[in-house]
């Protein structure tokens, strides 16, 4: 912060926000810690059949003893390892809590998404090759 005359850095994501501020005179940096902030979907910019469509569909799956894999984070979502692959897993495929499920792209490093629960695949959310927000569902899974 001093090599680049910084008084003041604030850094605010999903899951955190940060603030740096240095110390009067250039003195010592103080660090501030702030409470995060809930993520905001955009739930407003959905249709309204589309988002009407999605609460039902959320309710269905956990009232028919299913569960989602949501996405840990935003980037780009792909079924399978290449363009020329197989996808990683099709509705009807058991799955391990340690299985592979799907890549999400984030900054140019490909991040493979584990199930986390034994169960089937009852249904594939998102397209290949589209952008997902963090928590986005992914997979509808049921339990075994």
């Amino acid at each position: 912060m001093r090599k680049n005359s910084i008084s003041e850095f604030e850094l605010e994501r999903q899951e955190f926000k940060i603030k740096l501020k240095r110390g009067p005179n250039g003195g010592p940096i103080q660090f501030e810690e702030l409470p995060a902030m809930a993520p905001a979907y955009p739930t407003a910019a959905l249709p309204a059949a589309t988002a009407a469509q999605a609460a039902s569909a959320s309710a269905a799956a956990t009232a028919a003893n299913e569960a989602e894999i949501k996405s840990p984070m935003i980037g780009t979502f792909y079924r399978s390892p290449s363009p020329d692959s197989a996808p990683y897993v099709e509705v009807g495929t058991e799955v391990q809590p340690d299985t592979v499920v799907c890549i999400i792209e984030a900054m140019k490093v490909m991040n493979e998404i584990k199930a986390e629960v034994r169960g089937v695949i009852t249904q594939a959310v998102v397209e290949n090759s589209k952008p997902v927000e963090f928590g986005q569902p992914l997979f509808k899974i049921r339990h075994l």
